[in-house]
């Protein structure tokens, strides 16, 4: 999340910005973090402790960056903790950290088009912190190339287990997220993928 300053002087660029080209953040609209409206939340991940930690600890040190940084990811939790998919895992945490990461890196190419190199420098200013806080989590993040292996070895095993065309890209998905639960695997990149070695498979 932009400072104010930063917020106000992008959101004044943005009649300049081709309508179809200009993508906002999606998670600028969350509800704001606080720690009363943290006490309504229920049980979630452990991780999100040690990032309350930092928040008293950057509110101390009067760092601004990371505290806007922090503010939005807890605020984003608090946010999904109100739907029906709220965040209970480290894991999920993290992908909602990464998935936060890449819209600021959009806004940041967003405002480099219009020749503000001021305003994309905060944003991957903070980009780089929630880097930090993805690593900071100790946790495996895996990509295609760890996941391939495992899903061909999981589509034989359903096959053989007898499950039907339809029911196999929702049993191998199942079979993925038991086996790496405590790992860091994205929606976006192990659905396609399953499907592509399903096809491949039977060709």
């Amino acid at each position: 999340m932009a400072s104010r300053q930063s917020l106000r002087a992008f959101q004044a660029i943005r009649p300049s910005v081709p309508t179809a080209s200009y993508r906002p953040r999606t998670w600028q609209a969350v509800r704001f973090y606080s720690e009363a409206a943290a006490s309504e939340t229920p049980a979630s991940a452990p991780y999100l402790q040690h990032l309350k930690t930092d928040l008293k600890t950057a509110m101390r040190a009067k760092d601004a960056p990371r505290l806007a940084v922090l503010r939005a990811i807890l605020s984003a939790n608090l946010n999904a903790s109100k739907t029906k998919t709220p965040i209970r895992t480290d894991p999920q945490l993290v992908i909602q950290i990464m998935k936060m990461k890449r819209s600021i890196e959009e806004t940041a190419a967003e405002a480099k088009k219009v020749g503000r190199e001021d305003l994309a420098e905060k944003e991957l200013e903070q980009a780089k912190l929630m880097e930090e806080y993805i690593v900071k989590s100790k946790l495996e993040v895996l990509g295609e190339e760890q996941l391939r292996p495992m899903i061909k070895e999981q589509i034989e095993l359903s096959i053989a287990e007898g499950a039907q065309t339809k029911t196999l890209m929702p049993d191998v998905i199942k079979r993925i997220k038991a086996a790496t639960e405590d790992k860091v695997v994205e929606s976006k990149i192990l659905a396609p993928l399953v499907k592509e070695l399903i096809n491949e498979r039977n060709k």
